[in-house]
C-alpha cells in the first residue's frame, strides 16, 4: 500500500484480471506507476506528493460483475481515469470469451475513462466494438487472427503504441512497458517518464513493431499446388523467379496462379519472396559475420543499396543497424 494523501492521486489505472492474462504485466505495471511517482517527488520538489493510483479488478464468481480485488489506496472512491486489459499467456483461439470485462469497459468509456489493451488484450478491448472503424495494434502474431475474428478494426500491427486518446492500444506482449511509460508521460509528465524509464533500464515508449517481428509463412492452406511453388521459393531463394516459372510449376495459368497464391498465403509471389529473402538476410545478420553486400548477394539481391532500401522498408532499420540491435557474433 502506498502511503499518501488521497488529494495527491492524480489518476486512478485499473488493470483488468482475466483468466489467463499476463500477471507479470498485472504487477509490473503496478510496480513501474509506484516507481514513477517516487521520481516525480525527486524531480518536483514538491511537498505534496503527486501519485497514481492502480486497482486490480476481476470478475467475481458469485455477482457475475467487476469487481476491485486490490488497490494501492482503499477505503476511498473509485475514480477510475485508465483502464487496461493486459496480454494473455494464451493464443486468441484459446481465451475465453470476455463479455463481462468488455460491458464493463464500454460502460467506463462512456463515463469519460481512457481504455487500452497490450498484446491479446486488444481481442478484450475488441469485444467492447469501441475499436470498429479505428486503428488499433497488437502482437504482430496476432494481427491477422484479430482482423479476421473482428473485421472492423483497422489492425495496424507495426505500431508498437497507437495512441488516439481516448483510446490506447500497444503490440507485444512486453509493450506493457511502452504503455506504462506511455501514460506516465501523460499524467506525470516526460520528465518524470523518461527518468523512470532510465532508473528501470528500458527505453523510452518504442512506436514501430517492424523490427521485432518475423515472417511466418503459411504452409497449412490446403492447396498443394501452391505449396509446392512455396517450398521451391525457399529452397532456391537466391534464384530469378517469374510468375511464368512458378506458375508452370504449380501446372496453372498465371492468372490463375496469382490468384491462387495470394488467397493461400496472403501475398503476391513477388511480396512473399521478398518476404523469405530478408528472413534468411536477417538470420545471418544475427547468426554471421558476412558482410552485408555478402548477404544480399547470396540471397539473391544483385545490388546491394536496393537490399538495403527493402530491409529498411520492411523492419524500419538498416542492416547494419539490425546486427548492432540483435546479432550474437562481433563484426569482423
Amino acid at each position: 500500500m502506498i502511503e499518501t494523501d488521497e488529494s495527491s492521486v492524480v489518476a486512478e489505472i485499473g488493470l483488468v484480471i482475466y483468466p489467463d492474462c499476463q500477471l507479470a504485466a498485472i504487477y509490473g505495471l503496478t510496480d513501474m506507476f509506484r516507481i514513477a511517482a517516487e521520481w516525480a517527488e525527486n524531480i518536483s520538489g514538491e511537498e505534496r506528493k503527486r501519485t497514481i493510483r492502480v486497482s486490480h479488478w476481476q470478475i467475481d464468481a458469485h455477482s457475475d460483475h467487476m469487481v476491485c480485488v486490490w488497490d494501492s489506496h482503499p477505503d476511498t472512491t473509485h475514480r477510475l481515469s485508465h483502464v487496461i486489459a493486459p496480454p494473455s499467456l494464451v493464443v486468441p483461439a484459446k481465451m475465453v470469451p470476455m463479455k463481462v470485462p468488455a460491458n464493463w469497459m464500454s460502460m467506463l468509456y462512456d463515463a469519460g475513462v481512457t481504455l487500452c489493451s497490450v498484446c491479446a488484450g486488444a481481442f478484450v478491448l475488441a469485444e467492447t466494438g469501441l475499436i470498429d472503424h479505428r486503428r488499433a495494434t497488437t502482437h504482430w502474431a496476432f494481427a491477422q487472427t484479430l482482423s479476421e475474428r473482428f473485421p472492423a478494426v483497422d489492425v495496424a500491427v507495426e505500431n508498437m503504441v497507437i495512441d488516439d486518446g481516448d483510446i490506447i492500444t500497444a503490440g507485444g506482449i512486453l509493450a506493457w512497458t511502452d504503455l506504462g511509460l506511455t501514460l506516465i508521460e501523460k499524467v506525470l509528465g516526460t520528465g518524470t517518464m523518461l527518468a523512470t524509464s532510465r532508473f528501470l533500464l528500458i527505453d523510452p515508449p518504442r512506436r514501430e513493431q517492424s523490427t521485432y517481428s518475423a515472417f511466418i509463412p503459411n504452409f497449412d492452406h490446403g492447396d498443394s499446388l501452391i505449396l509446392r511453388a512455396q517450398h521451391h521459393l525457399h529452397a532456391h531463394v537466391a534464384e530469378q523467379h517469374s510468375i511464368e516459372s512458378m506458375s508452370a510449376l504449380a501446372s496453372m495459368t498465371p492468372r490463375t496462379f496469382l490468384r491462387h497464391f495470394q488467397k493461400a498465403t496472403g501475398l503476391r509471389p513477388t511480396d512473399y519472396l521478398q518476404q523469405v529473402r530478408i528472413m534468411k538476410a536477417r538470420d545471418a545478420l544475427e547468426l554471421s559475420n558476412r558482410s552485408v553486400d555478402q548477404i544480399a548477394w547470396e540471397i539473391g539481391y544483385s545490388d546491394p543499396s536496393a537490399f538495403r532500401k527493402i530491409f529498411r522498408k520492411l523492419t524500419g532499420v538498416t542492416p547494419g543497424q539490425y546486427r548492432q540491435r540483435f546479432g550474437t557474433r562481433q563484426h569482423n
